[in-house]
């Protein structure tokens, strides 16, 4: 490991990845995959936890890249983020941009049926039942404003 040399970046699922990180640090960095996730990817991997991601070898970080892929089959579902899709019904796990494409698709949907969040979506207000009456308000001016004479 003295003599090999280090790769600054790492590309794993189409995300580069800083490489003088140990490597279930460096996993955080990808959408959707915290510390836990990340834990649980490296032991199904095999590959050692403290290892600086920036010395794996080609076929380490092909390994990673399948089990990632893999991640829905050895985990239970409550552990996904995307559980029963409301398109396709199933449990997912979604990466990366794949994880704004989904949020901004629901989005539209709950605008095109003209749900209650969609509408306030669509104005720009809180959507989850916060309070609005004196906080949360557009502009720069916080409290009261004086006439101009």
């Amino acid at each position: 490991m003295a003599n090999e040399e280090i790769r600054h970046l790492v590309r794993v699922m189409n995300t580069d990845l800083p490489g003088d990180q140990p490597v279930r640090l460096a996993l955080t960095g990808i959408k959707g995959i915290g510390r836990r996730t990340a834990n649980i990817i490296v032991k199904g991997s095999g590959i050692d936890p403290s290892t600086k991601i920036g010395y794996l070898s080609d076929e380490e970080i092909e390994t990673l890249n399948s089990t990632i892929n893999k991640f829905e089959n050895y985990v239970p579902s409550w552990m996904l983020n995307r559980q029963k899709d409301p398109y396709s019904g199933e449990d997912k796990h979604l990466l990366g941009q794949d994880i704004f494409m989904a949020i901004r698709e629901d989005v539209n949907t709950l605008k095109k049926t003209r749900a209650y969040r969609g509408i306030r979506h669509e104005r720009g207000l809180k959507v989850r039942g916060q309070r609005t009456k004196s906080t949360g308000r557009g502009g720069s001016t916080i409290g009261v404003s004086k006439k101009k004479s």
